[in-house]
């Protein structure tokens, strides 16, 4: 008998198209991708990847896109669970008059618990395999990402009035880092500094925060220039606009993601280029809250890494990236009165490696390359919205809609599997949520 020679290994996929992100609008067809204890170990064409592999599961995709793994790089997880209760309002208000009452009452863990759960159901099957979250009781979010096995980059909040979670800036501090040492080296998740805003947090502690996030190289995640209001009160405030703040306090630099930035000028931009931060884009929330608009060519221009999140259901409300992905693109053709602005590849490279590059994870995830793990979204178009297929990546970012993710994996790992979650029980979620929802409605 013939001796088998093939390489063992544990998945192989076999999709129509695969878009690897790296190099930038590349298109592979009859592809396969091979899996090995998490990582990517080869892509290849097909049939020589089914000759030079012997793959435990073999997972044939004929009318699908594989692509890397969505990454959701700003939201609000337990958000979900105030999803509608407080639309059609500016930022002030939504805030301080619904917002933040509603979650000084039912903001504990329980809350938190539940809606990071329903948000995970909801980013899975829409193809998001990493999130970035900033929001109270970091400890039990990473417990669910663990739990879930999803990646998540977990934000260590910070910010200058109570909250369920901690009462003074001390305790922000002291609680995060406890969260930080114990998912320290954690294959799935990993932690971040996460100051709400320039205007909620002050210049001692932002220095503090600055020197912490040096010492254990973490990076830091923030809001940042989100109305034009936040900016002339800065100006009145300080002297001077939030970024030019946030340099002279040493917070500017390659390991710093600015989310929202829709109040920009010229020397804001050149800022933001020169110490290489990264732009997180959350278009949806900020046209709903009327924040202002991202001038997203100007920053491409300038070579910012860009990254797109999603925000928090309560001002999105879908946690939706590919439908984030498009939104991003048309804006920007819009706001920048040039059609050719942030052509589709540009867009899809936001929804995947731009994110990890602005949440430190670009060696790992993002793209398709042997060596990273092995983090997939698997899209069906053999449908009526996405037929005829002339280009690929146009489809994908224009056209496709989430209801056709059929199945994601994270570290090799199915979580996902032709529309079916693995890791989580939806019945039980789904019911869970209609009974917080039951509980507000009759407070």
């Amino acid at each position: 008998m013939p001796v088998d020679t093939r390489q063992p290994a544990d998945l192989l996929i076999a999709p129509r198209w695969l878009v690897p992100v790296e190099p930038a609008g590349a298109v592979l067809e009859h592809h396969a991708v091979v899996v090995t204890a998490g990582r990517i170990s080869a892509v290849l064409p097909r049939a020589e990847a089914l000759r030079r592999f012997d793959a435990r599961i073999v997972i044939e995709r004929p009318g699908h896109v594989l692509l890397p793994g969505l990454v959701n790089a700003h939201g609000h997880a337990a958000m979900t669970l105030l999803r509608g209760l407080a639309d059609d309002l500016p930022l002030g208000d939504w805030l301080g008059r619904h917002v933040w009452p509603a979650e000084n009452r039912w903001g504990g863990p329980e809350f938190v618990r539940d809606g990071t759960r329903l948000a995970l159901l909801e980013m899975l099957g829409a193809g998001i395999t990493c999130f970035s979250d900033m929001y109270y009781f970091p400890d039990v979010v990473a417990g669910l990402a663990v739990e879930h096995q999803v990646r998540a980059v977990i934000g260590m909040i910070v910010i200058e009035q109570p909250t369920p979670w901690a009462t003074t800036t001390g305790e922000y501090f002291t609680k995060g880092l406890v969260v930080h040492d114990q998912y320290r080296g954690h294959p799935l998740v990993s932690t971040a500094f996460a100051p709400h805003a320039p205007y909620t947090v002050s210049d001692a502690t932002l220095q503090r925060l600055r020197m912490l996030a040096d010492e254990l190289d973490v990076p830091v995640h923030m809001h940042v220039h989100e109305t034009r209001a936040e900016v002339t009160e800065a100006e009145q405030r300080h002297g001077e606009r939030p970024l030019a703040r946030l340099d002279r306090l040493g917070l500017l630099s390659a390991s710093f993601a600015a989310v929202h930035m829709t109040a920009l000028d010229t020397a804001d931009i050149d800022l933001v280029s020169e110490r290489r931060a990264s732009v997180v884009h959350c278009p949806s929330s900020n046209l709903k809250l009327a924040s202002g608009l991202c001038p997203v060519a100007a920053l491409a221009a300038r070579g910012v890494n860009l990254a797109l999140g999603t925000d928090g259901a309560a001002s999105n409300n879908r946690l939706d990236l590919l439908g984030e992905m498009r939104l991003a693109a048309l804006l920007a053709k819009a706001v920048s009165g040039d059609a050719r602005a942030l052509p589709a590849a540009e867009a899809l490279a936001m929804a995947t490696l731009g994110g990890a590059r602005a949440l430190g994870l670009a060696e790992d995830i993002g793209s398709i390359v042997p060596g990273k793990q092995a983090d997939f979204t698997c899209i069906d178009l053999d449908g009526p919205a996405t037929e005829p297929v002339h280009d690929v990546v146009s489809q994908l970012v224009y056209t496709a809609p989430r209801e056709q993710v059929t199945d994601v994996w994270i570290a090799g790992r199915p979580v996902l599997a032709d529309g079916r979650h693995t890791t989580i029980d939806a019945t039980e979620v789904l019911a869970r949520a209609r009974a917080w929802a039951a509980r507000m409605r009759s407070a």
